[in-house]
């Protein structure tokens, strides 16, 4: 167990910042301090109370948790680089000062983006969930904690799943996208080891070669699978967001087409942040969907 004192960094707000599904309440009916975390063969209970974070894990396993919660990353920075002429980006960072982008496994992180097509958070986190009990590796919690978890199917063990087990899963269209995945990195056609070593835009050149992966779904696992933190992906949150804040008062408007507008909003207004739009993506995201979520519950409503 390790108590530290953290800046920049709230629990709750990572785990429903949409980036990751294998953060949970211990108990989702009482106050939210404590979270289970998985992330492949790696378990932990985290707690927070205050800026103190306690991590109820073997020291020896400290290093892989302060590396996934990148806890060495000065995030602070970032927010004090905010355009103070930019009220919407400084209220959404104000209020979402304690996401961080976490350092993810790459071959869970595709495949749970490409799940993520058309699925609310709770459906991906259960589908997540299904894939890790059907087909991941077993392990024993650790002794302060009773009972058994799953880590995320490697790719072999996942390709063992024909196309007909998939759709039995209610995978649907995407079921085909997983399984040629599998069949992609099993046979080296998809080197992952090569992948983690690629800059931002070979990665995405790589990534929509791939069946099935589009530009959001590949900005995505940039972003949360690569940690390529300047991507900058586009769901219909973000969209609403770049329309609602950032047309109106743009040079943009009216001189590009309407299918590229959004790609201009972001040139136009988050190009000056180079290397770390993505972060400000998920103030923003996180901060449009907390208000949605409190004014009409839209949060468990809509995709992500």
């Amino acid at each position: 167990m390790i108590t530290k004192a953290l800046k920049n960094f709230n629990i709750r707000q990572i785990a429903d910042s949409g980036q990751c599904f294998r953060m949970v309440p211990c108990d989702p009916n009482r106050s939210q301090t404590a979270y289970r975390v998985i992330s492949g063969r790696h378990f932990l209970i985290i707690e927070q109370h205050g800026d103190e974070v306690t991590f109820h894990c073997p020291n020896d396993e400290f290093a892989f948790w302060e590396h996934y919660f990148d806890l060495e990353t000065d995030y602070d920075a970032y927010i004090r680089a905010i355009d103070p002429m930019d009220d919407y980006l400084s209220k959404a960072a104000a209020f979402g000062n304690g996401i961080r982008i976490l350092n993810q496994d790459l071959w869970e992180m595709i495949i749970t983006f490409i799940i993520s097509q058309q699925k609310t958070i709770p459906a991906i986190r259960a589908l997540v969930e299904t894939l890790s009990e059907k087909y991941g590796t077993r392990y024993k919690i650790p002794p302060t904690v009773s009972g058994y978890y799953y880590a995320f199917p490697s790719p072999e063990e996942l390709n063992r799943a024909s196309l007909d087990d998939l759709l039995a899963l209610k995978l649907g269209y995407r079921a085909k996208y997983i399984k040629r995945t599998c069949e992609d990195v099993c046979s080296g056609k998809l080197d992952l080891d090569r992948l983690m070593k690629l800059n931002y835009a070979d990665s995405m050149e790589v990534l929509l070669s791939c069946y099935g992966i589009g530009v959001k779904v590949a900005n995505c696992i940039c972003l949360f699978g690569l940690h390529h933190i300047g991507a900058f992906p586009v769901d219909t949150w973000i969209k609403k967001i770049l329309l609602r804040e950032y047309a109106p008062k743009s040079h943009c408007t009216g001189h590009v087409p309407e299918t590229r507008l959004c790609e201009a909003l972001i040139a136009e207004n988050f190009s000056k942040y180079p290397g770390f739009a993505g972060v400000l993506q998920q103030y923003i995201f996180f901060y449009e969907r907390e208000f949605s979520q409190k004014n009409t519950a839209g949060y468990e409503r809509n995709q992500i």
